[in-house]
């Protein structure tokens, strides 16, 4: 399998998975403080929205490098 082919398949999963859940979080360490033996930390969650669009781009695009590198093999 060549990167193209491998790359168009990312492409097409990250554009489902983008279109399936639609957004995702993550936890961001943003304030630590040490005093004495106590240690104080302050995690915020993030929350990223996927555009609808992008996930068809992904898709499309990733569908275009499967069927493109097919012909030149």
């Amino acid at each position: 399998m060549n990167a193209s082919k491998v790359l168009g398949l990312a492409l097409i999963v990250a554009g489902v998975l983008g279109l399936a859940y639609g957004s995702f979080t993550y936890t961001k360490d943003t304030h630590t403080a040490n005093v004495g033996p106590l240690t104080l930390s302050v995690k915020d969650k993030e929350t990223v929205n996927v555009p609808i669009w992008a996930g068809v781009v992904a898709v499309v695009a990733g569908g275009a490098l499967l069927l493109f590198a097919g012909k030149r093999a």
